[in-house]
């Protein structure tokens, strides 16, 4: 056959240089090819793991697309793949072709023919094989040692850029699922402020600075409205993921049906509706963090695959073989007394120890001495913009007002009653250029009607009596103190579990024990 013109070679680089796609890339350097070297059959293959995968053919029946190549069960491949030049085999070699019964012209064994083969490196790493193949004998003998080279370099080179421009585009998709799994708050705020100068958010705020960069799971437990999902925030902005995505998942929110596919994804077709293939939660956290709010609500089964995932770091989505491994820090949140729910039954015990490898608990903020004018104060200057006002102050009445009542909703009822007074109080006064919340737009609530009325019973067998039993007496005395404080703290265990010096847990089973129950009743 005639040389290969240096011309050639310059039109085939410029070419592929010109391909804006990768599908593009891949079949104009077969086109180009193909101009080069007369063949019948051409193919690039990619290289993974010891894994020879077609990714452009031409001459070759179409499904040789789907097949995977083992490059150790090809003596051919396996030559290929351990030289770093191009091999030319001789047209009577003895070796199997892979190719057999895959030519478009031909359905059985290749007879003598032309076989190449040519490795492409990048660097050092091997990319893929570009391989040749003409029904004619010796087809290939007479083309330049340095031709075959040149094309190697200009096709790996080819291959690189399709590859990484491949690689860009599913970081891209998988940048974007992360953002749609975000939600709106989470995506337009940072880690958010956490607002108090109390003794109890200083220590909240300690809690937080030991825990944040290390990569422990962190179990955050308070009553509702609190603020768990800020300290979450916090947490992640001052890890060394923060740069990763923090992903929120709030477990009372997934139905039970699709929990597993929800937190592991699934491949299209794993059960009726999977119309295409969705990356669960842990994928999408992968080098962040994890949130798991409400984990409390998380059903029994879905907490064994939950557990799995939290001891090996392995995922493995719904009608899918592969295991992937995935590097995510979990964050949980609860509500409830997980320690309680053990005892129960209606939380796994192993689960709870993994989560809780540091707790932090969020005091609530009748706790929180002092922090109500702050958090005013914050709400206020949010409102203030978001109205559009030059100014929205609050009266020290109204402020004075607000300090007295105890909070049962916490940081976010008080959230809400400030922006109901201050909205009161914008229509009140119209257009002015200073709003002023005053004590009459805070009259939406009374305190009052927002308690609920407690009432602590006691079995009558235990009834307080004369007794000069050590023990009976000791469970009078405490029954009466642990009656008292809960009246006090007007039915809250957590509340008085902290007054008592006490863990939670252990308090629950003393007043079970003991027979004292809390009765909440609406007036």
């Amino acid at each position: 056959m005639s040389a290969i013109s240096s011309n050639a070679i310059i039109e085939l680089a410029v070419d592929l240089a010109s391909s804006l796609t990768t599908k593009d890339r891949y079949d104009r350097l077969l086109d180009n090819v193909r101009k080069l070297i007369t063949c019948d059959a051409v193919a690039l293959l990619s290289f993974h793991s010891g894994i020879l995968k077609p990714i452009a053919i031409q001459g070759l029946s179409r499904d040789t697309l789907g097949r995977r190549f083992y490059a150790s069960e090809h003596p051919r491949f396996e030559i290929l793949c351990a030289s770093l030049t191009p091999v030319r085999f001789p047209a009577d070699s003895p070796m199997p072709d892979p190719y057999d019964g895959l030519l478009i012209d031909r359905d059985d064994d290749l007879p003598v023919h032309s076989c190449m083969g040519l490795p492409l490196y990048f660097g050092h790493r091997l990319l893929g094989l570009l391989t040749i193949d003409s029904m004619t004998p010796h087809m290939f003998d007479d083309i330049a040692e340095r031709t075959l080279q040149l094309i190697s370099s200009i096709a790996a080179a080819a291959l690189n850029n399709a590859l990484l421009v491949q690689q860009l585009e599913a970081q891209a998709a998988h940048a974007q699922r992360v953002v749609e799994s975000l939600t709106e708050d989470a995506l337009i705020r940072d880690g958010g402020e956490l607002i108090g100068n109390s003794e109890v958010m200083h220590a909240l705020k300690r809690e937080i600075g030991i825990a944040a960069p290390s990569d422990f799971t962190v179990l955050i437990e308070g009553e509702t409205g609190v603020g768990k999902e800020l300290v979450a925030r916090t947490l992640h902005q001052k890890s060394r993921r923060h740069h990763a995505p923090m992903v929120y998942v709030n477990c009372a929110a997934l139905p039970e049906n699709l929990i597993e596919s929800e937190l592991f994804g699934h491949v299209k077709g794993a059960f009726t509706g999977a119309e295409r293939m969705r990356e669960g939660k842990f994928l999408l956290a992968d080098g962040g963090t994890l949130f798991l709010d409400e984990i409390g609500e998380l059903p029994l089964a879905a907490q064994a695959k939950m557990l799995r995932v939290l001891q090996s770091g392995e995922v493995q989505s719904l009608g899918q073989d592969q295991i992937k491994r995935v590097d995510v820090r979990v964050i949980a949140a609860t509500n409830r007394d997980l320690g309680l729910e053990c005892e129960r039954g209606q939380f796994r015990q192993d689960l709870y120890h993994r989560l809780s490898v540091y707790p932090i608990n969020v005091p609530m903020l009748k706790d929180r001495l002092g922090d109500v004018p702050l958090l005013v104060g914050y709400f206020i200057e949010r409102l203030r913009r978001k109205f559009g006002l030059r100014q929205l102050k609050i009266s020290n009445g109204a402020l004075t007002h607000l300090s007295a009542y105890s909070w049962p909703g916490n940081v976010r009822e008080l959230e809400h009653v400030v922006s109901r007074a201050a909205l009161k109080a914008f229509s009140r006064q119209g257009k002015d250029v200073m709003v002023t919340i005053d004590r009459v737009d805070c009259d939406v609530f009374s305190q009052r009607a927002f308690e609920t009325p407690i009432e602590v019973t006691t079995n009558s067998e235990q009834e307080d009596g004369e007794n000069t039993d050590l023990r009976a007496a000791t469970d009078a005395f405490k029954k009466q103190l642990i009656s008292r404080v809960l009246i006090q703290e007007k039915g809250s265990w957590a509340a008085a579990a902290r007054r008592l010096n006490t863990n939670r847990a252990n308090l629950n089973r003393l007043a079970k024990r003991l027979g004292v129950h809390v009765v909440k009743s609406v007036q």
